[in-house]
């Protein structure tokens, strides 16, 4: 849908930006340990290659992370758009109740899933409102975004959301029970000299 946009339109909103303040990571405050969330696939602060974006297959990138905290009782996955050219960041993706030992997420994993898979693991809502990945399509000539995958790993006394949850349910249900939490930070731009950076690991800020 962005690709559409003219470059020039593009260069001339380069300026408005969600803004990392706004990502869920930041709203949900520094109160917990740290995971460590890599992806085999682009590095921390790298480019993302084309077939996770709406340039090429749009599939998910895979994602592995390290062993949570004792007293976890699921995991839950939020990917944001921090420079989306509107007042807050876009949402990717959302999946609630991974398990707290998946370690991981294969590459094409956050797909639609109806109301919820059988250990309890749903897919959420993105900002178009549909449940998997929304594949990263910033506007040509606007400038590098960062896609914020922001993983949390929370108690037992979280609120359940509902099936298909949407990011505002979530940061309710899991604000107050959060007990570690990784950030992974993927890069992607149009009209831009951009390679493709060395596989390498996230960690918060």
């Amino acid at each position: 849908m962005l690709e559409h946009i003219p470059a020039w339109l593009g260069h001339a909103m380069s300026g408005l930006r969600a803004g990392t303040d706004k990502l869920a990571i930041v709203h949900l405050g520094d109160r917990f340990e740290t995971l460590d969330l890599t992806s085999p696939a682009f590095a921390h602060e790298g480019r993302m290659p084309p077939r996770f974006t709406t340039d090429g297959d749009g599939v998910s990138p895979p994602l592995v992370w390290s062993e949570p905290p004792v007293g976890t009782a699921r995991m839950v996955l939020i990917v944001e758009d921090a420079d989306a050219p509107a007042p807050q960041p876009l949402v990717h993706a959302i999946v609630w109740g991974l398990e707290a030992d998946a370690g991981h997420l294969a590459e094409g994993a956050i797909a639609a899933d109806g109301e919820r898979d059988a250990v309890g693991r749903d897919v959420g809502r993105n900002s178009y409102l549909r449940e998997g990945w929304l594949p990263p399509d910033p506007p040509s000539g606007h400038g590098e975004h960062r896609y914020a995958f922001q993983l949390f790993a929370i108690d037992a006394d979280a609120a359940d959301v509902g099936p298909t949850p949407g990011r505002s349910a979530v940061i309710d249900a899991i604000a107050g029970h959060v007990l570690a939490a990784g950030l992974l930070i993927g890069t992607y731009s149009r009209d831009e000299e951009a390679p493709v950076g060395p596989v390498g690991s996230g960690a918060l800020a």
